[in-house]
């Protein structure tokens, strides 16, 4: 049992240490560069930083190829590096989350190496090998277009290795519980220099049967069996999962009694949130809000616009797929693996700051907790001439100093955007802080707005009926007090009604603005919504109550 549900409330701010601040001039982030911007994140109201991959690696993957599981990548720092990071983020009230990536490893890792050196090695039974290439060889990759196999042979090992990713990849045979004792190890030690949870990549496939004619089925207790561990090292670190699955599996990953995972992200509510934000067609995103409804308390989701992979579309159905790409993503260079955009937000929005406010006011008040990718905040762009995902992995943009006062290096890890709109001479840190009209400051005002609203990461939520197809209206309860929000999400005015449910039929007061509404005799609300206009309001119905009994 977790003794503190800190994750309820928190703002979840995502960061790739080498792409985020260069303290040395190699041209490489670092983590004294992310020591030196917590005054930064603390300011902008960040609770807990995550960190994507930080282990050593040959970087085939981003950081994903991981070759040892104990150390730090040297172009970042040192453990010691880390530790002094996890310290001064403690000091400025902000938890460390980590990547978890052992569904596999890099094929430079030295236990593949054993491995593939004889059958006799410890290691050979720590992935899963067939002596013939399975039948089922080019079903179920994870990058089609890129990826044409899940299995490999290799001529060492006179067999074949399986990989649901890249061939540079090979999976652990997580059934093995040798490496289920590995794993836990793992997570201790990072627990032990002070992470206060992690994000687990891919867990469907970490958890899943593997090898040749095997049924893929999930085995979930060995999430209960990590969670115990995890509870009993460090009473209340978190499992935040990444699972991309459909609503009626929900409850096999967090556990009917909520003895699994703390958090997933939800894929489903954020892949029609897109489909709402291409077509202004409100009702797919509402159903998915309603699918997703959990109802353990100590279970959440994790809300997102972008991550650092592709916008994946999977979910949608084909035609709703095509919707999305043609306002979203239109021309082939934009879109990925068949199925997704690799594209930032404000480069989808061509940098429309109503359509930006809209989509992150969304994300502040849906049902769970919100995660912010670095340079979200200032609408930073994409460089689409850079290969697959890497188009929206380029480094912070600081200030107008050289390389957007990422790096005093001449080269950096990838190239800064300097051309364009999202040039970091007219996106970045250091203008959006002097002008108070900024996209900076006015996500720094709707996070501390966030963190008042209680409701919305503790309360219960409720999709309230309206009279137009293009408006979302939120109800949040908890403990007698209640908020709603509105989002219409068309770049035309609307004038919607709506009734906001038994204690709202007096006053609700907007938290954000000075626009107030008062329900008619009938108990109903009448709200004139700007384009991609949104409200937030927190329900006074015991005002209403005490006028009335005046």
């Amino acid at each position: 049992m977790i003794d503190d549900l800190w994750y309820k409330n928190a703002v979840i701010y995502c960061v790739d240490v080498k792409t985020f601040m260069d303290a040395n001039g190699d041209g490489v982030g670092d983590l004294e560069g992310l020591v030196r911007r917590l005054d930064y994140l603390a300011g902008l109201g960040v609770t807990a930083i995550w960190l994507l991959p930080i282990n050593p690696s040959p970087r085939r993957d981003d950081g994903y190829d991981i070759t040892d599981f104990y150390g730090v990548d040297p172009q970042i720092g040192t453990l010691g590096d880390f530790v002094d990071f996890t310290h001064e983020a403690k000091k400025h009230g902000i938890r460390v989350l980590m990547d978890l990536v052992v569904n596999h490893t890099s094929d430079q890792h030295p236990w593949f190496k054993s491995a593939r050196s004889s059958p006799d090695s410890k290691y050979r039974d720590w992935y899963v090998w067939s002596k013939t290439k399975p039948r089922d060889a080019h079903q179920g990759m994870v990058f089609p277009g890129v990826q044409d196999s899940t299995w490999t042979y290799d001529a060492k090992a006179r067999e074949y290795y399986f990989h649901r990713f890249y061939d540079f990849q090979p999976d652990l045979d997580t059934s093995n519980p040798e490496v289920r004792v590995e794993l836990q190890r793992i997570v201790g030690f990072w627990l032990q220099l002070g992470v206060a949870g992690f994000r687990m990549d891919a867990v469907p496939f970490v958890i899943q049967k593997k090898g040749a004619g095997v049924v893929h089925t999930e085995q979930y207790g060995h999430l209960t069996a990590l969670r115990n561990f995890l509870q009993w090292r460090t009473g209340d670190a978190i499992l935040l999962a990444e699972a991309n699955v459909m609503p009626e599996k929900n409850l096999d990953f967090f556990g009917d009694e909520a003895d699994r995972l703390h958090m997933m992200f939800n894929f489903l509510v954020n892949q029609n949130a897109f489909y709402a934000l291409a077509t202004a067609d409100v009702r797919p995103l509402a159903r998915a809000i309603e699918r997703t409804h959990v109802g353990l308390d100590e279970c959440q989701w994790a809300n997102f616009m972008r991550n650092n992979d592709e916008l994946d579309l999977g979910r949608l159905s084909a035609k709703q797929r095509k919707r999305v790409f043609a306002e979203l993503a239109p021309e082939p260079r934009m879109q990925l693996y068949h199925r997704g955009i690799r594209r930032r937000l404000a480069s989808m929005f061509n940098g429309d700051r109503r359509r930006l406010e809209l989509a992150y006011s969304l994300l502040f008040t849906l049902p769970g907790t919100p995660v912010l990718r670095y340079g979200d905040e200032i609408g930073m762009g994409d460089d689409l001439s850079l290969k697959e995902r890497s188009a929206a992995r380029t480094p912070m943009q600081w200030s107008t100093e050289p390389q957007a006062g990422f790096s005093l290096a001449k080269k950096t890890i990838l190239p800064v955007i300097d051309q364009g709109p999202f040039g970091y001479q007219k996106v970045n840190v250091a203008a959006q802080r002097r002008d108070p009209n900024s996209l900076l400051n006015w996500t720094e005002r709707i996070i501390r707005a966030r963190k008042e609203c209680l409701e919305i990461g503790w309360g219960k939520p409720r999709v309230l009926k309206t009279d137009s197809p293009r408006v979302l209206a939120l109800r949040y309860d908890w403990r007698g007090n209640a908020v709603v929000v509105l989002h219409n999400f068309d770049a035309r005015a609307q004038s919607v009604t709506f009734g906001a449910g038994p204690s709202g039929r007096g006053e609700l007061i907007n938290l954000l603005t000075e626009d107030h509404s008062r329900a008619d005799g009938r108990g109903q609300h009448h709200v004139e919504l700007e384009g991609y206009g949104y409200r937030w309001y927190r329900v006074d119905g015991l005002d209403y109550i005490l006028k009335r009994t005046r």
